[in-house]
């Protein structure tokens, strides 16, 4: 009752946060700037808050920011049709199609066999298939499919803990980790990719964030899988495919589906050194949808179709497409008026600080933050603002936005922070102490790696 009345009030305070911050004059800043934080603070209360479902906050924006004069109607709504989102899309086409064929069981139990039988290898072997297939499925999806494997392999150990424990976590964690290693594996990547193309111009390319994101990606999984196991003993039990003979040889329809992900992965890591000078056109969002094209045309074979179907796509989540236009209508308000420029002013006291400081304060905060609210709309709220700060303590934003988005992936601590750390939970293997004590560390070490890779990597990748 009490969480109800506290979903009814939050449901107010939104609209009237807005009328206050929209009505009340603020010093310097025009009318529609005022409107466009009156807009942005009625939808973040709501995200944070949760006072409607978070895709029905994200169309919100389509009504309250043409009709207070915050934006058009066109320039709001064409947000939504950004090329990210098609490129978002895509990947979650090929996801669905890689899930549909049943190749990602394949991947995930011959990474497993490979590994080795002792427990602490097996927990590295599914936290490196957990991580790869997160690179290119949703995390959530990732953690759905592996869950069951975990369990069936934690019954053959006889669910002896804290071997069953860490694999939970080690799955759920490994979701969260992989995702980060792509422009499509998790939602932040894409909202950073679309708010840095529209508001400063500049493209963040497949290619590039892979060779910045996946070393990091790795070296976390490495330290979770050492923290996770470090007081794990060495029990070796007797060799076992977990299930790998029961799938018997590659079928028809793994193996086309393998060449399309293989070729669009291809494409998307080569485009910018051997494509774009034959077709200097093509880019990661039109990748993406030829990669979906093809798994919606490309025969299964024996009579059974194509390789995809639209019953199937339908399985998209679209609520994470509405959160990512929602955060780029947010983006577009700020650059369009003089709201970044009246922002900036009053956040120019925050100078005396060392860029190196603010950085690691600003990526501890959404890390913490994200435990809470979710990833997807912590990056569409804060990197827009982020933006505005960095200029106006001039900064090197870049590094600043590309910290916080992955900041927002690390959260560990709580059941309530990610999907896969819900989805894990609710195996009844791991309980809330458990994962508070080990994901704090985790967080600690996240934001530590994220600060050297900003600080130290990310101008060797992006000059």
């Amino acid at each position: 009752m009490i969480k109800k009345n506290l979903k009814t009030i939050n449901f107010i305070v939104g609209p009237l946060l807005f009328l206050l911050v929209n009505f009340v004059p603020f010093e310097g800043l025009s009318p529609q700037g005022r409107a466009v934080l009156a807009c942005t603070i009625w939808v973040a209360f709501w995200w944070i808050t949760e006072a409607v479902e978070l895709p029905v906050t994200s169309i919100l924006p389509i009504i309250i920011f043409p009709l207070s004069g915050a934006l058009t109607v066109s320039e709001t709504t064409s947000s939504y049709g950004n090329p990210y989102i098609f490129l978002f899309m895509g990947g979650f086409v090929i996801g669905l199609a890689i899930e549909r064929s049943g190749l990602h069981k394949r991947i995930a139990f011959n990474l497993i066999k490979i590994v080795g039988t002792s427990e602490k290898k097996v927990i590295l072997g599914f936290m490196v298939a957990t991580g790869f297939l997160s690179m290119w499925i949703s995390n959530t999806a990732t953690a759905i499919m592996m869950l069951p494997i975990g369990i069936s392999v934690a019954s053959h150990f006889g669910d002896r803990q804290p071997f069953s424990k860490n694999l939970m976590l080690g799955i759920a964690y490994a979701a969260s980790i992989g995702g980060i290693g792509t422009l499509i594996g998790t939602p932040p990547n894409i909202i950073l990719a679309g708010i840095v193309k529209e508001s400063l111009g500049y493209e963040i390319s497949f290619l590039n964030w892979m060779l910045f994101a996946t070393p990091f990606a790795a070296i976390l999984l490495l330290a979770t899988w050492f923290t996770l196991t470090r007081y794990t003993t060495e029990k070796d039990t007797e060799p076992a495919n977990y299930g790998l003979d029961s799938l018997g040889k590659m079928s028809l329809v793994e193996k086309r589906v393998a060449v399309v992900f293989v070729l669009v992965a291809f494409l998307w890591i080569s485009r910018s050194f051997l494509w774009n000078g034959i077709l200097p056109m093509l880019d990661d969002t039109i990748i993406a949808i030829v990669g979906a094209m093809m798994m919606f045309t490309v025969p299964a074979g024996d009579g059974k179709g194509p390789l995809m179907n639209w019953e199937a796509a339908k399985k998209i989540p679209w609520d994470v497409l509405l959160l990512f236009g929602a955060g780029l209508v947010i983006a577009h308000g700020f650059s369009s008026t003089d709201l970044t420029v009246w922002l900036g002013e009053h956040f120019a006291y925050l100078d005396f600080l060392p860029v190196a400081v603010f950085t690691i304060l600003i990526i501890a905060g959404i890390n913490f933050l994200t435990e809470i609210t979710s990833n997807t709309a912590t990056a569409s709220m804060i990197l827009p603002v982020l933006i505005t700060i960095g200029i106006s303590l001039n900064m090197d934003v870049l590094p600043l936005l590309a910290g916080a988005a992955i900041a927002a992936s690390c959260a560990f601590m709580m059941p309530v922070a990610t999907p896969p750390n819900a989805i894990v939970f609710s195996s009844g293997k791991v309980t809330i102490p458990e994962m508070i004590r080990a994901g704090f560390a985790l967080n600690i070490a996240a934001i530590i790696l994220v600060f050297v890779f900003v600080q130290f990597i990310w101008g060797l990748i992006f000059k």
